[in-house]
């Protein structure tokens, strides 16, 4: 973890940047300073989310500043974040029309699919993906199951860290100290 400065963490659709288990991921990898970061449409006060480029360029915008304050790249910077904060990581993470080096990216309870829609995956952008990449979800997470996500895991060019939460749906709910340390034990072998 010597090469990495911080830590830029997204929250998903539903919550903002103070959600319990963003600060639980942030009071666990200190004193590596991790900021946690809502997308415009929060700051704004309204509840449903921008559409993808406008959240994309929010990713890019934060972890810039981020990079910005320290004095450093933002290669030397892991994104991330739960849900859609995890899947607009990757998004920006693998473009390469317009590329944006990071360290890695922190994919916790990543948004596959939409329930009960398991034919609308969003996986589009996985072969682009380069970077070291972890997985944290739960087996029973209704946005994506162990086997989808497996065969998801598929496209990406660089073989994922893939953490189970036995019995955790979507939310994880209670199990934001093991996400946690996940997080971290991962990051101490980047």
């Amino acid at each position: 973890m010597t090469n990495i400065k911080a830590v830029v963490l997204f929250p998903g659709s539903g919550s903002s940047a103070d959600h319990p288990s963003l600060r639980t991921i942030e009071d666990h990898l200190a004193p590596l300073p991790t900021f946690r970061c809502d997308f415009d449409y929060r700051k704004a006060g309204k509840s449903f989310p921008d559409r993808a480029p406008v959240l994309l360029a929010a990713v890019r915008r934060e972890v810039r500043g981020v990079a910005d304050a320290l004095g450093c790249s933002t290669k030397e910077i892991v994104i991330g974040g739960r849900s859609m904060g995890g899947r607009m990581c990757s998004m920006v993470a693998s473009d390469v029309d317009d590329p944006f080096d990071v360290a890695g990216v922190v994919c916790v309870s990543y948004p596959l699919h939409p329930p009960k829609k398991p034919d609308s995956l969003r996986t589009e952008h996985f072969p682009r993906l380069s970077v070291p990449l972890l997985f944290v979800s739960g087996t029973k997470d209704e946005f994506g199951s162990p086997s989808e996500l497996e065969n998801a895991f598929a496209l990406l060019r660089v073989p994922p860290t893939v953490v189970w939460m036995d019995g955790a749906r979507h939310d994880l709910a209670r199990r934001d100290a093991d996400v946690a340390r996940a997080i971290s034990d991962w990051l101490a072998g980047l």
